[in-house]
C-alpha cells in the first residue's frame, strides 16, 4: 500500500511540472495532501532529493507603515508550508521586500496561497478605502482601518490552522521545516526577520474583527484549483 501512495504522489509530482497551470496546481495540491495523510517527504517518494530553494517576491512589498501585515501573513503562511521567510531592505529605502525561503515543491504552493491572500485582503481593503473616503475620513484613519483589517485576517488565518493542526495532530511530523531549510536559513548573514506596524485603536475593532472572520473562512484550495 505505501508503494502505491508513493507512486502516485511521485505521478501527480511529475503532473505538477505540467505547462497547463491549472492541471499543475491541482496536482500539487494532492500530492501534498496525500504526503500529509501518509507522512511522507517528496524525496521519499520521486528518489530525489529536492533543492532549497530561494523565491524572492519582488512585487509583493509593504513598509513598517503601509501593509506591514504582508509580512506578517507571510510568516502564517511560510510557518504552514513548512517554509521559513524573511524581508529584504535596500540602503535608504523604506520598503521591505518579501522572501520565501523552502523545498521547491513546498515554496511553489506556499508562494500561490500568499498572493492569492494577498489579493483577497487588498480587495476588501478597497472596499474600506472607498467607504472611509466617501465618509470624509482622513488619509491616516483610512490607512490605519485597512491595516486593521488586515491585522485581523492574519490572525483569523493563523486561529484556523492551529484549529487544523490540534484536529489533525499526526500532521506534527510532516509540517516541521526540513533540516536542509533551516541550516540555509540560519546561514543568511542579512536579513530583517520581524516587522512591527502601527494599528488603530478601538474605533478600528471593527474591521479587525471583520478580518478575523475572512481569515478563518479563507480557502486557499478554491484559487490553487481554478484559477484562470
Amino acid at each position: 500500500m505505501n508503494n502505491n501512495i508513493k507512486e502516485r504522489i511521485a505521478k501527480l509530482l511529475a503532473l505538477a511540472e505540467s505547462p497547463n497551470e491549472n492541471e499543475a496546481k491541482a496536482a500539487l495540491l494532492k500530492a501534498r495532501a496525500l504526503m500529509v495523510q501518509h507522512k511522507l517527504r517528496p524525496e521519499e517518494c520521486t528518489g530525489k532529493k529536492e533543492k532549497v530553494v530561494t523565491r524572492i517576491l519582488s512585487d509583493i512589498k509593504c513598509t513598517t507603515m503601509t501593509d506591514f501585515w504582508i509580512y506578517k501573513l507571510a510568516g502564517v503562511i511560510a510557518k504552514h508550508y513548512c517554509c521559513k521567510n524573511y524581508c529584504s531592505k535596500p540602503p535608504r529605502s523604506k520598503s521591505l521586500t518579501i522572501i520565501l525561503m523552502g523545498l521547491e515543491s513546498d515554496v511553489e504552493i506556499a508562494e500561490r496561497i500568499l498572493r492569492y491572500a494577498v489579493d483577497c485582503v487588498k480587495r476588501e481593503q478597497l472596499n474600506i478605502r472607498r467607504m472611509r473616503s466617501w465618509q470624509g475620513y482622513s488619509a491616516t484613519n483610512i490607512r490605519l482601518a485597512c491595516n486593521a483589517y488586515g491585522d485581523g485576517f492574519v490572525a483569523g488565518l493563523d486561529q484556523e490552522y492551529q484549529k487544523q493542526d490540534a484536529e489533525h495532530q499526526e500532521w506534527g511530523l510532516v509540517m516541521v521545516v526540513p533540516k536542509d531549510v533551516q541550516d540555509a536559513y540560519g546561514n543568511i548573514g542579512m536579513k530583517t526577520s520581524s516587522v512591527r506596524g502601527k494599528t488603530a485603536g478601538a474605533w478600528a475593532d471593527q474591521y479587525r474583527n471583520q478580518g478575523v472572520e475572512h481569515g478563518r473562512s479563507f480557502k486557499p484550495g478554491q484559487r490553487l484549483h481554478n484559477t484562470a
